[in-house]
């Protein structure tokens, strides 16, 4: 039932992604995504914002591609699987949740402060509509 492990997340990159490889030869990019979520304050029932991070994985071959164009600052909007891991470190017992991202939208282009702005190319003028339907239908 891994149907049921689906997450959709829109945030902005904390750090620039950090690629590399895994012992299998595996290429693996990750990044961390931060959000936030609005919270009352119980003691002057006022809302707060309060910032979420989240720890993000690509696998693969989309990793490298991703490593070229993503950066820190930039928003994008992701949908994965949650992974849970364990591990003991130093006498002490570690968890971590991930999202191993399985699709990614970049929701806002960065500008770099090398390149000048660049006008809007133009738009093609849009067809006319065409209205096919028969008077005749009563509706």
């Amino acid at each position: 039932m891994s149907d049921i492990n689906n997450v959709s997340l829109t945030g902005r990159l904390t750090r620039p992604p950090e690629l590399r490889m895994t012992a299998g030869g595996t290429q693996l990019l990750s990044f961390t995504l931060a959000f936030n979520t609005t919270v009352r304050n119980k003691q002057t029932g006022e809302w707060d914002e309060r910032g979420n991070f989240i720890d993000c994985t690509i696998f693969g071959k989309r990793a490298e591609a991703l490593s070229r164009y993503l950066a820190k600052g930039q928003k994008v909007a992701i949908a994965g699987e949650l992974r849970y891991s364990t591990w003991d470190k130093d006498g002490q017992r570690h968890s971590k949740l991930d999202l191993i991202v399985a699709n990614i939208e970049f929701l806002a282009t960065r500008q770099s402060a090398t390149q000048p702005e660049q006008a809007p190319a133009p738009q093609a003028p849009m067809p006319p509509v065409v209205d096919d339907f028969d008077d005749d239908i009563p509706f």
